[in-house]
């Protein structure tokens, strides 16, 4: 477990916080008191959701930011300075899918996801956790999935992958990040209602859809409200539907029989 911090006075910086998930997350971090820093690809929403957030009465500025170019991200880190004067959390929130048959998807699909997904979470690293390991303290929560934990997507192979490699890059950075103050999150959604649609592109025939585990599908309001929760406990997996334990204790018991359940369920 982490070190608890207080979101109340902090400064939360929130990358994809134009809407779903990181629209919800940094309206709850400003109702429990934080100062927010707001970025998404779309200047409107970006404007919307500082709106939204200073008409509770709660300070928020806003950028916005392609993820894909760490000269922006350096942007959104030298603007929350400027006006709050320091950084205190930062949840990387961006995510797209590439949809299609393993066997079909070009190279293009997954350098994309991968870029998006993954590498601007290296780049978010290179340009705020210079700033947290030298203040001592800090917390930084990284957007995963369900299906980062269990790989039933393999009709989005790019974006499987992409979120496994985020879990994993998350347990490495709270080993190293533990122990100079800063915590991680590792934030684990199953189905939420968000506009996630936006962000899928299809290629070539449709894979046909796996057959997922029957999860709740919760408000993006709920999973702001326990990412919140996170923070202020130090807590380091967060998921939205409790089956994803069983599933993992399943797996980890035996895989050889997860996997065969899971190609049976299929058949």
């Amino acid at each position: 477990m982490s070190k608890p911090l207080k979101l109340n006075g902090a400064v939360a910086v929130l990358t994809g916080a134009g809407s779903g998930i990181g629209r919800a997350t940094a309206v709850e971090f400003a109702q429990r008191g934080a100062r927010v820093v707001v970025s998404d690809l779309s200047a409107d929403r970006v404007t919307e959701v500082v709106e939204e957030i200073t008409a509770l009465g709660r300070p928020a500025i806003g950028l916005p930011v392609d993820v894909t170019v760490e000269r922006d991200l350096e942007n959104l880190r030298d603007a929350a300075l400027q006006r709050f004067s320091r950084i205190d959390v930062v949840m990387n929130n961006v995510g797209v899918l590439a949809v299609g048959a393993p066997e079909t998807l070009p190279d293009e699909a997954w350098t994309r996801t991968i870029d998006v997904n993954l590498f601007s979470i290296a780049r978010s690293n290179r340009v705020f956790l210079p700033g947290l390991i030298a203040q001592g303290s800090g917390h930084v929560i990284n957007t995963a999935s369900a299906s980062g934990l269990l790989a039933y997507g393999f009709d989005r192979l790019p974006y499987v992958a992409s979120k496994h490699a985020i879990v994993g890059l998350s347990e490495a950075l709270a080993a190293y990040l533990g122990p100079k103050g800063v915590g991680v999150t590792c934030l684990c959604p199953s189905g939420v209602i968000t506009n996630i649609l936006e962000g899928i592109t299809v290629y070539g025939d449709a894979a046909p859809t796996p057959l997922a585990p029957a999860h709740q599908i919760v408000a993006a309001e709920d999973v702001g409200n326990l990412t919140a929760d996170a923070v202020e406990t130090g807590r380091f997996l967060v998921v939205t539907a409790p089956e994803v334990h069983d599933a993992l204790m399943r797996r980890a018991t035996d895989i050889e029989a997860y996997i065969q359940a899971s190609i049976e369920a299929q058949g």
